[in-house]
This record gives structure tokens, C-alpha cells and sequence, in this order.
């Protein structure tokens, strides 16, 4: 089965981008953080959390990592702030000084990264004594309802989706995991706070269109299907989904977010 791709920053905003802008204002509400700091946003993607930081954290500066390119193509497109600037890198190993930055930040990426303890090491290492570590991630599991609904439309028809399925995919999307990563890394004062935000579809059709963009697991899977049952999958879905007197699909989506700070 196909692996997900993560290339194209305009299918992904459309797909869940533009509902990881919703959760990073609550998120960095939440921080709670004064103005004048240095922030890194690691796994910055499209610049969502970047461009929220910008707008709500009165930051000195924010400087996304990530190791998309085509991404980061549309993070630069996007943020057009002098504050902000944008490289190629891996949470594995970031590309900046130890004690570097005052904030280090992931939105909706930890997940990915193939060590997630190495990456939490990665955060500890750049963020000077008494900084914040902070990030957050789909519950993919419970918590994404139009993701939730997808596969199990998906897997009805097609028992193998359900390895593509991220609930099953990332135990780390999960509270508990969260706060122990953030502990083990060394981290103090660790919280987890869910983040619960709504994504609200006009119709059936702005539900599925996005599902055609090739970003992303089920975006993959569905570029994957042969026509026939493309079309199967798109009815089977219009007959589940709850739709409104109006033809809206009214659906919510959680985030876990987790914060810890920086030994002294």
C-alpha cells in the first residue's frame, strides 16, 4: 500500500492545514508566553503555527523547520513577516545551538518524526534553561472526527485501510504518551490539555474534495483505489455522514497538546 506523501503545502491546507490554524490559537493561548521570545516551530509544515506565532506571540522571531520542501515552499509564500524564516531540517537533529531559542514548538508533526524520543532530546538541547517545550498533536484515534469517519467507511469496504489508519498507526497521539515522552526527555512541569476545535464542512462535497489531494494518509489511500471503488468509498460516506437540514456536515476535531519546561 501506497505511503503517505507530504509534498504539496496547497492540498495539504486544504485537507487538515487549515484546521491546525484553528488549534495553534487556542494552543498558544494556552502557553500563555510573553512577548520578545525566540521560537523555534519544528515540523512548521505550511506555517500554520508559524504564522500564528507571529500574530499572537509578538515573537523576536520564529524560525520553521521542516524537512518538506515543497512545504516550506508554501510556508515562504505565506508568511511574509521579517520575523519569520524558514529552512530545511530534521526534528532528529535541528539545526540550531544548544540553549538556542526560548520556545520550542511542534504543531500536529511529532507524530511522524521515526524517534519521537530523539526529537523531545532534540527540543531539550535547543531550548535554554527554563524554556518551553510545547507541542500538539491529532487524536487520531478518538478525537478526529473526519478522519474517524473516513476509515471506518474505508475499512467496511477495504479490510487492509485499516494499516493505513492513523488511529491504529500513532500510539503517540494520546495523552498519556505525550506526557511520558515529554518526562522522559527531561522536561518539568509537564501538562497535557486537550484542544477541541470545530470543522464544519458546507456540504458533503467540501467534505470529500479534499480527500482527492494526494496529502496525507487517506488523501493517499484514495488516490490509490481504482475508479470504481473511489465511487464506493464517496457513497458509502454520503450515507454516514451526519448531515445537517442544510447539508452541512458539522463535525470537531481534538488536538492533545503538552508543555513542559526546560530544567534550570
Amino acid at each position: 500500500m501506497a505511503q503517505p506523501v507530504w509534498a504539496d503545502g496547497a492540498a495539504y491546507e486544504a485537507y487538515v492545514g487549515r484546521w491546525s490554524r484553528l488549534v495553534a490559537g487556542d494552543f498558544l493561548r494556552w502557553l500563555d508566553l510573553p512577548a520578545g521570545l525566540r521560537w523555534l516551530d519544528v515540523g512548521c509544515g505550511t506555517g500554520a503555527l508559524t504564522a500564528t506565532v507571529l500574530a499572537e506571540a509578538d515573537p523576536a522571531y520564529v524560525t520553521g523547520v521542516d524537512p518538506s520542501a515543497g512545504f516550506l515552499g508554501h510556508a515562504r509564500d505565506r508568511v511574509d513577516d521579517p520575523r519569520a524564516s524558514f529552512e530545511v531540517g530534521d526534528a532528529r537533529a535541528l539545526p540550531v545551538t544548544d540553549d538556542g531559542v526560548d520556545v520550542v514548538v511542534s504543531g500536529l508533526a511529532l507524530n511522524f518524526v521515526p524517534d519521537p524520543p530523539r526529537a523531545a532530546a532534540e527540543f531539550v538541547r535547543v531550548v535554554r534553561p527554563g524554556g518551553v517545550a510545547a507541542a500538539y498533536v491529532w487524536d487520531y484515534a478518538e478525537g478526529m472526527a473526519m478522519m474517524r469517519h473516513f476509515w471506518a467507511a474505508a475499512e467496511t469496504l477495504d479490510p487492509a485501510a485499516a494499516n493505513l489508519d492513523e488511529g491504529r498507526r500513532f500510539p503517540l497521539c494520546h495523552p498519556d504518551a505525550l506526557h511520558a515522552l515529554w518526562t522522559d526527555a527531561g522536561l518539568e512541569a509537564v501538562a497535557v490539555q486537550p484542544v477541541v476545535v470545530p470543522t464544519v464542512f458546507a456540504d458533503f462535497d467540501a467534505y470529500w474534495t479534499p480527500f482527492l489531494g494526494g496529502q496525507g494518509a487517506a488523501p493517499t489511500y484514495v488516490a490509490s483505489l481504482a475508479e470504481r471503488d473511489r465511487a464506493a468509498l464517496r457513497d458509502l460516506l454520503s450515507s454516514c455522514l451526519p448531515v445537517e437540514a442544510d447539508g452541512s456536515v458539522r463535525l470537531t476535531a481534538r488536538a492533545w497538546a503538552v508543555r513542559g519546561t526546560a530544567a534550570r
